[in-house]
Parts: C-alpha cells; sequence; structure tokens
C-alpha cells in the first residue's frame, strides 16, 4: 500500500459471498471516485470466483471486475482502519460484527442476490443487469452525498 492510498478514507463493500454484489460495488467505486477512496470488497463466507455473469453486465458498463478475486472480511477486521463500511445483502448484515474497529459510518443497503436468479440465461442476466444498475444508482447517490457533506464541512 503507498503512502497516497494510506492517507484516503478507506471503504470496504461487505456482503456474504464477494461474489457480485460486493464486487460489483466496489467495481463502481473505484471507477467513479477510486481517486479519493482506498476501496476494497470482502465476505463473511467468500466464494472461490468471482460470478461470471457479475463480471460479463460490469464489462457493459465499461467496468472490468475479471481479475477481481473473492477475500473474507478476516482480511480486514481489525487489519485496517475502515472509514466507511458498506453492508450489500442480510446475510453479511446478520453475520458481520456490530462493531468493526474504526468504522465510522455503517451503511446497509440490501439488494437482492443476482446468483440466486433462475431461469435462462437471459433471465438470470436481466437480473444480474437490475442489480447492477441499482448498486450504480445507490453509489452515485451515496458519492454525491459524501461530497455535500465534505463541501459544508470544509466551509463551516
Amino acid at each position: 500500500m503507498t503512502s497516497t492510498e494510506q492517507t484516503k478514507p478507506v471503504v470496504l463493500v461487505l456482503c456474504a459471498g464477494n461474489s457480485c454484489r460486493s464486487q460489483m460495488a466496489e467495481g463502481f467505486l473505484r471507477a467513479r471516485a477510486g481517486g479519493r477512496f482506498d476501496v476494497h470488497s470482502a465476505g463473511t463466507d467468500p466464494k472461490e470466483e468471482v460470478h461470471p455473469l457479475a463480471v460479463r453486465v460490469m464489462r457493459e458498463v465499461g467496468i472490468d471486475i475479471g481479475t477481481a478475486v473473492p477475500s473474507g472480511v478476516d482480511k480486514y477486521l481489525g487489519r485496517l482502519a475502515v472509514r466507511h463500511l458498506i453492508i450489500v445483502c442480510a446475510q453479511a448484515e446478520r453475520n458481520c460484527p456490530r462493531i468493526f474497529p474504526g468504522a465510522l459510518n455503517r451503511l446497509f443497503w440490501p439488494f437482492d442476490d443476482p446468483a440466486a436468479a433462475e431461469g435462462t440465461e437471459a433471465q438470470r442476466l436481466r437480473t444480474f443487469r437490475r442489480v447492477r444498475d441499482e448498486i450504480g444508482e445507490r453509489i452515485d447517490a451515496w458519492l454525491l452525498a459524501v461530497s455535500q457533506q465534505a463541501l459544508v464541512t470544509e466551509y463551516r
């Protein structure tokens, strides 16, 4: 980690498997505000790989998460001063420690699990795209709110 990364506020996006929703959110954050934050994602019970349909739908919006590797929350818990903890699924909310050392801002944004979608590939892709778009919109709204809050704080 470089000294510049150490000075950036850390954002950790947490999900159960760290294979879809949290990876998509991390991808959006890196693409849209990576210069402002040190962004990571993790799972309470990480899968072996990022879901191929998550990789596919993120590439459709110009974000490549194809080299991402799921990791466990234990990689960060007590080891990284997390400023913003964003939990994107109910299972992770239930299994995440209530107190996350250093987390000043704990957010719970439950999104449907696109990996649980059933049907044809086209139907599953629709679900992945919908969830991707919901995550992107939520990230954009949060980034706007954080920017506005920083401006208010700066001018006080």
